[in-house]
């Protein structure tokens, strides 16, 4: 059988899931959940990757995955390795802990990613595992309606812009929305290709690559952040010398107009750790 074509380039988003060999739990307990977050924090970090949603089930976990430098591939690669690793030096056990490679749907981000987002924290209660999302506390959903505090792999700055640009309202809003989403038709029927998540147009404009070409076309390159601002009027002396300002327009760069983390750490002069731990403070919001 022929494995799908990964259709990697940068600004692809993602529906990211791998399943335990045998469909063996690949989460014994709460600790191993906390292991793989900051398994996943660390490969957010190191690969510019924007984590938009997550949940952690039993023999399986679901994530949301942003890449604004289209490497998908090379950073699961990590997280799955570095998991397996730590899971199986825990239990003393050698061998898989996955079935076979991780699943990844491209997932068009204006038409389709925050239905994804609810999907993925809707899991537990379609799995009759819980009645209400925020029961289940090994997903982001608790983080992105406030009643928690993100963990550092995750970012909700995107998913709550698009409710409103005041946080407390929107995320009142996002909780609605999930919970209206509960009986709601299931986002997998919009599913155009194997591996597509998106309107007929964007599939169309992926070309032939879907179907086994190895050049991304650059009808697809087009779809990442068009006709964006130079740094230069984002970060104007008075928001550079303002450092409020300064962290406010660096999740506007990043999330709305899709510098890379590295990008705006060297036009500011700052270490891209630096960008990347004001992305994932609580409460953060990019307000243009």
């Amino acid at each position: 059988m022929v494995r799908p074509l990964r259709i990697l380039f940068p600004g692809a988003v993602y529906h990211v899931t791998s399943r335990g060999n045998e469909r063996k739990e690949i989460f014994r307990g709460d600790q191993d959940r906390k292991v793989f977050l900051d398994t996943l924090s660390d490969v957010t970090l190191r690969y510019n990757w924007l984590c938009h949603a997550y949940c952690l089930m039993e023999n399986h976990y679901h994530l949301l995955i942003d890449t604004p430098d289209g490497n998908l591939s090379i950073g699961m690669r990590q997280l799955n390795g570095n998991y397996t690793q730590r899971f199986n030096k825990r239990y003393n056990r050698t061998g898989h802990l996955y079935q076979g490679r991780f699943k990844a749907v491209l997932v068009q981000k204006d038409s389709h990613l925050l239905e994804a987002c609810r999907y993925v924290v809707l899991n537990p209660v379609r799995a009759r595992m819980v009645q209400r999302p925020e029961e289940w506390v090994w997903s982001s959903y608790g983080a992105t309606a406030g009643h928690t505090r993100p963990h550092p792999c995750l970012v909700t700055d995107w998913v709550l812009s698009q409710f409103d640009s005041r946080k407390k309202v929107a995320e009142i809003s996002y909780r609605r929305f999930v919970r209206d989403g509960i009986e709601a038709e299931s986002i997998w029927n919009s599913l155009r290709e194997e591996n597509v998540l998106g309107e007929t147009d964007f599939v169309e404009s992926l070309g032939d690559y879907v179907k086994g070409k190895k050049q991304i076309p650059e009808t697809a390159k087009s779809q990442r952040f068009m006709n964006k601002p130079p740094l230069g009027d984002i970060f104007k002396p008075e928001v550079v010398g303002d450092r409020r300002k300064r962290d406010k327009k660096i999740g506007v760069a990043v999330l709305e107009h899709g510098y890379t983390q590295r990008e705006v750490a060297d036009y500011l002069g700052m270490h891209f750790t630096s960008v990347s731990r004001i992305l994932r403070t609580k409460g953060k919001m990019p307000t243009k």
